[in-house]
This record gives structure tokens, C-alpha cells and sequence, in this order.
């Protein structure tokens, strides 16, 4: 059976964790599989944005435990390179130049934490469960902190990575780690439904440039100079563009863009 599961359907890229009988639990070959994917992903055109989901039961609920099992009796210098593999797949997902939707149910635990604070935009089962339980196995959630902390701060990741609790999905709405919270999985999928509708209206290029946008501003957040310059060059090559130019005259002409014919 294929763990991981990557089809293109409509446009929308789907990346689908199949690891059901266990909850879709990380190993080095699943990690392995899902940076592979997103990276392949960045190179199709037409794709407007990708979908992250769980088979099953779960979204995803931490590490392998025969995994973990097998990396405790690694060397220090074996642990480290495992870890750069869990660091890469973060980073990689991040790094998707399109935008990335977190659909999440039933638990995402850990290194599932992970993958959510990865997405661009995650909508929530109104009773997934999740948390950073890693203290409580006498480990840290090191290589997935950078992710979390972008998403919901240093004074709220103090309180999830200390206490090792598990949390309801009201949680992470407050927290900001998820956007919407759905009652039930047939509301997680209407919206879901929605929002890509919605994602597909949007210029292949803007939707980009946004991306590295936000990127930018991480960057030069301790360079203003420096990323006044860079935003600014940004909105001028979108203004002369031949996408912002039908985006503007499509505004003025009150008609929908034809991206299509770019």
C-alpha cells in the first residue's frame, strides 16, 4: 500500500497521508514520500493550490512508534540526520509556491502539529484533537517549533510546548494555529469545497508573489530599507504584468479576469 497518496484533480494538487491502521503516524519513509511530493508539486503548472489531508481516522498523530523505537538506539550524529529529514519536510511545504490547505479531523499530535503550522490555511473538525506531547516522552518539538512559532507566537508556544497537553480544536482556533472550525467532517469538506472554488478565482501569478511576500517580510523583518525596496519592485512588476493588467482592466470593465488566456 502507497503511503502517501498524490493525485491533480481539477487543478487542486491532493497530498494524502495513508496510513490509516495507525493513525497516519510519521516515519522516515512517509516524510520521505511527502517532501518528495511537494517538491514534484512545485513544478506543475496549472495548479492553483494543494491540499494536505489524513486517510482514516486521523490527520496525523505524531511520530512512528516503531520508528522511534528504532532512532533511540541511533547515534547522536544518526539522530541528527533523522531530524534534518523532518526539518526538510516542514520547510518544503512552507516553501510550496502555491497555496497549501490543512484539512484536519480526529488527531494531529506532534510532528502532526507540525505539518498543520506548515499549511497556509487550515480548516479544523470541530473535535480533532491535537497538542505538542513531546515533553512528556522526555523530548522537544525542536525541528517543528520555527513553523508553530510563526503561527501562533512565542508567548502562546511557551504554554503548548511546557505542558505536553492535548487540546480541542476550539484551542487551536483561539491560538491561531487553525482559521475555520467545522462542525462535523461534512462541513469540513463543503468548506473545504468553497474555499478552493474561491482560491481558483485568484491570479496564478498574485497568488504566488503572495507567498513570497510573506516570506520576504520574515526575511527583512530587521531591514526596513531593504524590504521597502523589495515590496516595492513586487507591486510594480505585478502592476505592469500582463495578469495585473487584465485584473485591473477586468475591474474597470466589471467582468471576472480571464487568467486563462494569459
Amino acid at each position: 500500500m502507497n503511503e502517501l497518496l498524490v493525485d491533480i484533480r481539477d487543478r487542486i494538487g491532493w497530498v494524502t497521508l495513508n496510513r490509516p491502521k495507525v493513525h497516519n503516524a510519521l516515519n522516515e519513509n512517509l516524510m520521505a514520500q511527502i517532501t518528495k511530493a511537494f517538491y514534484d508539486l512545485r513544478n506543475k503548472d496549472g495548479i492553483r493550490a494543494v491540499v494536505l489531508e489524513g486517510k482514516g481516522k486521523s490527520f496525523c498523530a505524531g511520530a512512528d512508534l516503531h520508528w522511534m523505537k528504532k532512532v533511540a538506539g541511533n547515534s547522536r550524529e544518526e539522530n541528527y540526520r533523522d531530524s534534518l529529514r523532518l526539518a526538510e519536510m516542514i520547510v518544503t511545504i512552507q516553501r510550496c509556491p502555491y497555496p497549501v490547505v490543512g484539512r484536519i479531523h480526529g488527531a494531529a499530535l506532534g510532528g502532526g502539529v507540525g505539518l498543520v503550522a506548515a499549511c497556509d490555511y487550515v480548516l479544523m473538525e470541530q473535535k480533532a484533537t491535537w497538542g505538542l506531547t513531546e515533553v512528556n516522552l522526555g523530548l522537544v518539538p525542536a525541528m517543528i517549533s520555527q513553523a508553530v512559532i510563526q503561527k501562533i507566537g512565542l508567548g502562546q508556544a511557551k504554554a503548548v510546548f511546557l505542558s505536553g497537553e492535548k487540546y480541542g480544536g476550539q484551542r487551536a482556533l483561539d491560538l491561531g494555529l487553525a482559521h475555520e472550525l467545522l462542525p462535523g467532517e461534512e462541513k469540513l469538506d463543503g468548506r473545504l469545497k468553497e474555499l478552493l472554488k474561491n482560491l481558483k478565482k485568484t491570479g496564478p501569478k498574485a497568488s504566488r508573489m503572495a507567498k513570497e511576500l510573506i516570506w520576504l517580510n520574515e526575511t527583512f523583518a530587521n531591514r526596513p530599507e531593504k524590504l521597502k525596496d523589495l515590496t516595492c519592485q513586487m507591486i510594480a512588476s505585478c502592476r505592469a504584468h500582463p495578469e495585473g493588467q487584465e485584473g485591473m482592466a477586468a475591474l474597470l470593465e466589471k467582468r471576472r479576469p480571464d487568467w486563462d488566456s494569459l
